[in-house]
């Protein structure tokens, strides 16, 4: 799926009508706050000197949906296993299983799709040109709630996450380094409202440890190796989860969230849920 060119995205259809022709006139006087809304809902990935029109913005969803979710089904489940499988994740309160799912499930399971080789192809949603909505009367409010409720993911995003599929795959990363990546991941220490953090911090730093030593004993690695993958960690907790819930789960499972499928899995369910 090719890019739309970066020198497309300073201008879109409604800034093509001339200023003074009738149908602009028309259209300017009905729709007048179409600019403020223009303004306020920009996407900021088309260009660095001028934002992209929101009538770009495109979304996306699977080309093969059943089998490509049904994969993405298997992977959640290898990551909920995974967790079940380290002791010293159960050791900890339930409150802060809680947060560490919730902070970091979207992560883990981009790193299951990674390990696991899950690629997939996507198909465009044809979008409802600009023109068409103003033609038809609908106010910027309906056009809000129009964007909000779309069918499939943000390309943006799904590229994003693509991409970074295809860093870890370049690294040839091995089940051995996989295994210590989930455990840094799951026990990113970030949120100082845990109840157990001198713990949950002493996890990762042992799992980084291990990685480190593995690396250099096992793979006779450099540092720059141990350095890269740290690097893609960090990437991971760029990617929108969102995205990947609209676009392997939401298919089969409806409004469910991420979190709340992992959580489930692990019967980790506080009464407000």
């Amino acid at each position: 799926m090719s890019c739309i060119p970066a020198e497309k995205c300073g201008k879109c259809q409604c800034e093509t009508l001339h200023s003074k022709s009738i149908l602009y006139q028309i259209l300017n006087k009905e729709h007048g706050s179409e600019t403020k809304w223009h303004q306020q809902h920009c996407s900021p990935h088309c260009s660095a000197r001028r934002k992209c029109c929101p009538c770009l913005d495109r979304r996306v969803v699977l080309r093969t949906p059943e089998a490509t979710c049904r994969r993405a089904s298997e992977v959640l489940l290898k990551t909920s296993t995974f967790i079940r499988n380290l002791p010293s994740f159960y050791h900890m309160p339930w409150e802060d299983q809680f947060v560490l799912i919730q902070q970091n499930g979207a992560p883990l399971f981009v790193l299951g799709m990674a390990q696991e080789g899950v690629d997939f192809d996507l198909r465009e949603i044809p979008a409802t040109s600009l023109l068409k909505k103003i033609l038809l009367n609908q106010s910027s409010t309906a056009m809000n709630e129009l964007g909000s409720s779309s069918a499939g993911a943000s390309f943006t995003e799904v590229q994003k996450m693509k991409n970074l599929l295809w860093k870890f795959w370049d690294l040839d990363i091995s089940a051995k380094e996989y295994a210590y990546l989930k455990g840094i991941i799951l026990f990113n220490s970030e949120c100082h409202a845990l109840k157990c953090l001198p713990y949950v911090q002493s996890l990762q730093q042992e799992a980084q440890e291990a990685l480190m030593e593995f690396i250099s004993t096992m793979l006779h690695g450099s540092l720059s190796r141990f350095a890269s993958i740290l690097q893609l960690i960090t990437s991971l907790r760029d990617i929108d989860a969102d995205a990947i819930e609209e676009l392997f789960f939401r298919p089969i499972l409806g409004e469910a969230t991420l979190n709340v499928l992992l959580l489930e899995t692990l019967y980790i369910k506080p009464d407000w849920l």
